[in-house]
C-alpha cells in the first residue's frame, strides 16, 4: 500500500517507520534536517526493549505534488498545524483516498453525520477559517486515537517508549471495507488497531486526561505523578474533568472509565512530561485550542458552565500568547 505519513515527528515517524518495516510503501511528508536525514540514513525506530530498527525503504519529500497520489494519508500533525497544509493535501489524494487522522483533542470533522441539531456545526476553536475542513473532507475521515508514547530524539530517530494501541473508527460508526482494510494493514505492522463502533467516544476518553493535565502541566512545570500527589492540584483535575463530563453527556458520550480510575492510570505513568509541557520548554506553539478551547465552545453549545476550564484556557492561552511574542521558552533549571 502506498503511504503517505505528513509529519514525521514522535508519531508520525513511529508510525511511518513500523509500517516501512512491514513492507508498505511509505513516503514521509516532512520539511528541515528531518528531511535530510530520512533521506541520508532511512528513518531509525529505537524501541522500548532497546532493540534498533532502521526503515530504509521510505520516501522523504516536501513536495506534496512529488509524492503524489496515494492509497493513504496519515495525518500525524498537531491539530495547530493542520491549518498550514490543508491546501496542499490535494496532490496526495486519489479518487477514493482515505485520510486517518491522529490529531489529540475535539477534531474538526466532530459534527460530520453526528445527527441531531448539531450535525453539520462548525467547530471555530479548531477551523476557524473553515479551510481544513474544505481541503480535508471529513468523507475521507477515518478517525484514530493515539495511545502509544515517543519521542523524535534526533532527525530521523524516534524512541518508542509504551504502547502500540491505535483505535480507528468510521465517522458514522460502521464498519466500512477501507477501514477494515487499514486496520489489517496497523495490525500487519505490529500495531493493536480496533475497529470501533464509536469512535468520538474514545477521543473523549484520552481528551479527558489531556484537558486536565496537559495544561495544568504546562502552568507549573509538573509531571504526572507531580500533579495527581498534590492534593489541590489532583483536586483541579477532577474539577476539570468533571465540567468535561457534563458536555460530553449531553452530546450522548458515556464514559467507560470512571474518573478516579482515570486520574490513578496517569498517576502510574510517573515522572512523565505531557506533550505541552515539553512544547513550552522548547517554544513551540501550544495545541491548547483543540485539548481546552474546543472543549469551552461545546459547553457553550450545549449550555454548560465551566468555570475551571475558562480559567486553565485563558492562563495556557496568554502563556502560549507570550511565548510567540518574545520567541521564548520556559523551563525549570537548577538553582546555582
Amino acid at each position: 500500500m502506498k503511504i503517505a505519513i505528513v509529519g514525521a515527528g514522535a508519531i508520525g515517524g513511529y508510525v511511518g517507520a513500523k509500517l516501512a518495516l512491514a513492507g508498505e510503501d511509505v513516503t514521509f511528508i516532512v520539511r528541515g534536517e528531518n528531511c535530510l536525514a530520512i533521506r541520508r540514513n532511512g528513518f531509525k525506530l529505537i524501541m522500548d526493549d532497546g532493540s534498533e530498527h532502521v526503515a530504509t525503504n521510505v520516501t522523504a519529500t516536501n513536495d506534496y505534488a512529488e509524492a503524489g497520489p496515494q492509497d493513504l494519508v496519515i495525518l500525524a500533525l498537531k491539530a495547530n498545524q493542520l491549518e498550514a497544509i490543508a491546501e496542499q493535501l490535494h496532490h496526495l489524494l486519489g479518487p477514493d483516498t482515505p485520510i486517518v487522522t491522529m490529531q489529540n483533542g475535539i477534531p474538526y470533522w466532530y459534527f460530520y453525520k453526528t445527527g441531531g441539531a448539531l450535525e453539520g456545526s462548525q467547530l471555530q476553536s479548531v477551523d476557524p477559517t473553515g479551510i481544513i475542513g474544505k481541503h480535508i473532507p471529513a468523507s475521507r475521515v477515518i478517525g484514530c486515537v493515539v495511545y502509544p508514547a515517543s519521542e523524535l530524539i534526533a532527525p530521523g530517530v524516534v524512541r518508542h517508549f509504551e504502547g502500540e494501541r491505535f483505535p480507528l473508527g468510521e465517522l458514522d460508526g460502521s464498519t466500512s471495507e477501507r477501514v477494515t482494510r487499514i486496520s489489517e494493514c496497523f495490525v500487519n505492522a505490529g500495531f493493536k488497531a480496533p475497529i470501533l463502533d464509536n469512535i468520538r467516544a474514545e477521543i473523549w476518553l484520552k481528551l479527558w486526561g489531556n484537558l486536565s493535565f496537559n495544561p495544568i502541566s504546562a502552568l507549573t512545570h509538573s509531571t504526572l505523578v507531580d500533579i495527581c500527589q498534590f492534593p489541590l492540584a489532583r483536586s483541579l483535575v477532577a474539577d476539570l474533568m468533571t465540567e468535561a463530563q457534563v458536555i460530553a453527556n449531553k452530546l450522548r458520550i458515556e464514559f467507560r472509565v470512571p474518573l478516579d480510575k482515570r486520574i490513578a492510570g496517569a498517576e502510574k505513568i510517573g515522572k512523565h512530561k505531557t506533550s505541552m509541557l515539553k512544547d513550552v520548554e522548547a517554544g513551540r506553539a501550544l495545541e491548547i485550542d483543540a485539548l481546552v478551547g474546543s472543549v469551552i465552545e461545546l459547553a457553550r453549545l450545549t449550555e454548560t458552565p465551566t468555570p475551571h476550564l475558562d480559567t486553565v484556557y485563558a492562563l495556557v492561552k496568554l502563556l502560549g500568547k507570550t511565548i510567540e511574542e518574545e520567541r521564548g521558552q520556559v523551563r525549570l533549571q537548577k538553582a546555582a
